[in-house]
């Protein structure tokens, strides 16, 4: 291949790459109008879809046309838009919806921090504070409907996984489980399934808890709910879950969690931490883009198994190993090092 040509592909390709923040915006845009839901029955076109969502015929048009290009629709010759198999997941009444987890992926208080990178360059991490006057939970705690569309998406992004992250580990026969930071709870609902010698606790604050699933008749005698803050202490417990909790915060404030279980767990106890892992290498993992997401709103980050083991050892923990799920996600096991004290 010629120079010219080189730098000819190089130039399409870079811009290319910096149109691509238009995909995310045309694909909540139909999220928030469950433009999805209405193309169950069948294809309709745009100025059917604009008449049942109240909006503009021609730009719902041109937004399909876009969000076509990338699979998640298609327009026929009649111009009518149906909905593809990659798309499915965008309607909100299917079991493994994926709606809930764009409109999270795409709120302002990612979205606009992710697109001050420059800043964040300079600043040395987030910008959130800087930009919202707050940090991001301080955030969520006074703006209930951004903490809602938080909690949605994380459950919908966890729906499909819980259940083969749950069967890739092999959890003990009887003890008691302490989800931390578990959220709406299906991680600890799908462990605690199918195993009846275990006990959970669903361990959160107090206005997460009041939205947690109920279990049903078999689990429920064995579940209970714990309301706290597990940046002082977290209840007793054999077994530790740590589904996407510590790639929030930063090395200090995840030691203090680790060290809280660490302190907390029964001997012969083990903390499961649920998270990426950040492989070696040039290939394309869907870590990488989270972990400069992170950057840009939280203060924590993806890690890679050697970045965990330091955060281990600091909390007085050891990595034992790290156990692949069948998801972007890995369990990574840690146990007491009994030669580093509580």
């Amino acid at each position: 291949m010629s120079t010219e040509n080189a730098e000819r592909d190089s130039l399409f390709f870079l811009i290319d790459e910096a149109l691509g923040y238009v995909h995310p915006a045309a694909l909540r845009a139909v999220a928030s109008l469950k433009v999805a839901d209405r193309l169950a029955d069948g294809p309709l076109t745009a100025a059917e879809l604009a008449e049942r969502t109240g909006t503009d015929a021609t730009v719902l048009h041109r937004i399909m046309r876009l969000l076509a290009t990338r699979g998640v629709f298609e327009e026929a010759e009649d111009g009518r838009f149906r909905l593809t198999s990659l798309g499915h997941a965008l309607r909100s009444d299917v079991p493994l919806s994926g709606r809930a987890a764009v409109l999270m992926l795409t709120d302002r208080t990612l979205w606009q921090p992710s697109g001050e990178l420059e800043r964040c360059l300079s600043m040395g991490g987030s910008v959130f504070d800087d930009m919202f006057g707050m940090s991001f939970f301080e955030y969520f705690a006074q703006d209930e409907q951004t903490a809602a569309t938080f909690h949605d998406g994380m459950a919908a992004m966890s729906d499909w996984e819980n259940a083969p992250i749950a069967a890739a580990y092999d959890f003990p026969e009887s003890g008691v489980v302490a989800d931390i930071g578990g959220g709406q709870g299906g991680f600890l609902l799908a462990v605690l399934d199918g195993r009846p010698g275990l006990h959970g606790v669903l361990y959160d604050e107090a206005h997460v808890l009041a939205g947690h699933r109920p279990p049903g008749a078999e689990i429920s005698a064995r579940w209970r709910t714990a309301a706290g803050d597990f940046f002082t202490e977290v209840p007793r417990a054999d077994v530790y879950l740590l589904k996407r909790i510590l790639h929030d915060w930063n090395d200090e404030q995840c030691v203090t969690i680790l060290r809280n279980c660490r302190r907390a767990m029964a001997p012969g106890g083990r903390v499961l931490v649920v998270d990426a892992v950040i492989p070696k290498g040039n290939e394309p993992h869907q870590a990488k883009t989270v972990d400069v997401m992170l950057m840009a709103s939280l203060p924590g980050r993806e890690r890679t198994s050697a970045e965990f083991a330091e955060l281990f050892a600091a909390a007085g923990l050891r990595l034992s190993r790290v156990v692949a799920t069948g998801t972007v996600l890995s369990v990574v096991e840690a146990v007491a090092d009994e030669g580093a004290g509580g």
